[in-house]
C-alpha cells in the first residue's frame, strides 16, 4: 500500500475489526469505523489535490479500501460506496451548491450515500420513475421510493437520481444532491440479509427539496459510464479482495498451527495453502491493475465511453466477485471444522456469508447480459 495512507488506514481496520461481530449481529452500519474514517481524514482523501485535497488515486483508493475491508466488509462497502459518490462531485459538477457540498466533504469529513434503485425499474438504477419538479425559482424537489439506500440514516447527504422532468423519459436521469436537513425518510423495510448486514442497506421513501445548484451538469447516463459504475465495480471488488485475504490469512495461521505440532511432517493443508496464496494474488493482481487502468485513463472521456471500458469494467466485477466466493470456500477446507462453527476464534462465517452477497448484490447475470451484446463490437483491451 501507498505508504501516505497504510498507517491510516490500518488505524481504522482496527477500530472496524474491534466492532465488527456486532455490526454483522446487529445489521447496523459500522458507525464507530465511520467515526475512524473521519478521525483519519479517509472521506475526504480523494478530493484532488487543486481543491485542497489529497488527491488520492484509484490504486491508493483501492488499497485502503482492502485493508478495512479484510477487517470488516461492512465498513469498507461504506468507504467504497462513499467514494463512488465523492469522485462525482469534482468530475461532474460545477455549480455553487456541488462545490459548496464538495468542501463539506473536505472539511467536515461528510458521508455519502445514493438512491439510485427504484422500485418499479427491475432493479435498473439507469432509468427513473420518479422526476424532479420545480415548485418556486432556484427550488428542486423529488420523492423516490427506494428499495434500497445503503446507511442512509447514517449519512450526511444522499445523491438521488430522477427524470430531469415529469415529461422526459425514464431514461433522462439527471443527479441531485441531497444534504441532511434537506431530505426525510419513511422507512419502508428493513435489510435481513445473510451478509454484508452492516451496509443496513434498508428500503425508505425519500423526500427532498433543496437548491437546484444541487443538480450535477452531467447527465446520469455520462456520471454513470464515466464514475459511478467503474469506481464502484473497482472499490467493491477491492473490498472483496480483503475478505478473500482474511480468509487466506486465516487458512495459513492453520497450517502454520499445524506445522508446528508436526515437525517433520507436512502439514495436510500445505499444498493446498500454496495454491490459494497463488489464487490471492492472482485476484489482487487483476483488481490493481484496473484500478492502474482507470487512473491512466480517468481524465479521458472518449477512453471512458469506449466499449471496451465498459466491458473491462463489468468483467472485474463479475471476475472479483467469483474470486472472493471461491477463495474463502477453499479458505474454509483449509481451516475445518472450526472455520465452519460460528463460536471460535477461526470462525469464517461472516466472511462466508459477506462473500455471496458479492455475486447477487447488483447480479453478476445483469452484467454478463449488459457485456453479451458489447462483445460483439469490441475486442478485450489487453
Amino acid at each position: 500500500m501507498s505508504e501516505r495512507f497504510a498507517a491510516r488506514a490500518a488505524a481504522v481496520a482496527a477500530v472496524a475489526a474491534k466492532y465488527a461481530d456486532e455490526v454483522d449481529s446487529n445489521a447496523r452500519p459500522p458507525l464507530e469505523a465511520v467515526q475512524a474514517l473521519k478521525e483519519q481524514r479517509l472521506l475526504s482523501v480523494s478530493v484532488p489535490t487543486r481543491h485542497g485535497g489529497e488527491g488520492a488515486s484509484m490504486l491508493e483508493l483501492s488499497q485502503i479500501a482492502t485493508t478495512i475491508g479484510a477487517a470488516d466488509a461492512n465498513a469498507g462497502m461504506v468507504f467504497a460506496m462513499h467514494h463512488s459518490q465523492a469522485l462525482i462531485l469534482w468530475r461532474h459538477g460545477t455549480k455553487a451548491g456541488v462545490r459548496r457540498t464538495m468542501r463539506q466533504v473536505l472539511e467536515e469529513e461528510w458521508l455519502l450515500g445514493s438512491a439510485t434503485t427504484e422500485r418499479g425499474i427491475g432493479g435498473d438504477a439507469r432509468r427513473s420513475n420518479c422526476a424532479f419538479t420545480y415548485p418556486s425559482p432556484g427550488r428542486v424537489k423529488v420523492v423516490k421510493d427506494a428499495p434500497v439506500i445503503s446507511y442512509a440514516e447514517a449519512a450526511d447527504a444522499i445523491l438521488v437520481t430522477g427524470r430531469m422532468n415529469a415529461e422526459a423519459p425514464a431514461s433522462d436521469q439527471r443527479m441531485l444532491i441531497c444534504p441532511k436537513g434537506d431530505y426525510q425518510l419513511r422507512k419502508t423495510g428493513t435489510w435481513q440479509a445473510l451478509g454484508l448486514r452492516g451496509t443496513a442497506s434498508d428500503s425508505f421513501i425519500l423526500s427532498a427539496e433543496t437548491s437546484e445548484d444541487m443538480l450535477l451538469d452531467d447527465d446520469y447516463g455520462t456520471i454513470s459510464a464515466h464514475t459511478a459504475l467503474p469506481t464502484a465495480h473497482l472499490l467493491w471488488s477491492s473490498v472483496w479482495l480483503g475478505i478473500a485475504s482474511a480468509a487466506v490469512d486465516q487458512a495459513r495461521s492453520t497450517v502454520r498451527r499445524q506445522a508446528r505440532s508436526s515437525v517433520g511432517f507436512p502439514p495436510p493443508g500445505q499444498i493446498r495453502l500454496a495454491e490459494l496464496m497463488i489464487d490471492l494474488q492472482s485476484f489482487a493482481d487483476s483488481v490493481r491493475h484496473q484500478a492502474e487502468h482507470f487512473d491512466r485513463i480517468s481524465d479521458d472521456p472518449d477512453a471512458l465511453g469506449s466499449i471496451s471500458f465498459a466491458m473491462a469494467m463489468n468483467a472485474i466485477k463479475v471476475t472479483s466477485a467469483n474470486a472472493v466466493v471461491d477463495l474463502v470456500m477453499k479458505a474454509l477446507r483449509i481451516v475445518g471444522i472450526a472455520g465452519y462453527r460460528t463460536d471460535t476464534p477461526q470462525s469464517l462465517s461472516r466472511q462466508i456469508r459477506d462473500a455471496l452477497g458479492a455475486p447477487i448484490q447488483i447480479n453478476n447475470d445483469r452484467l454478463l447480459t449488459n457485456n453479451s451484446p458489447l462483445s460483439l463490437m469490441a475486442k478485450v483491451d489487453l
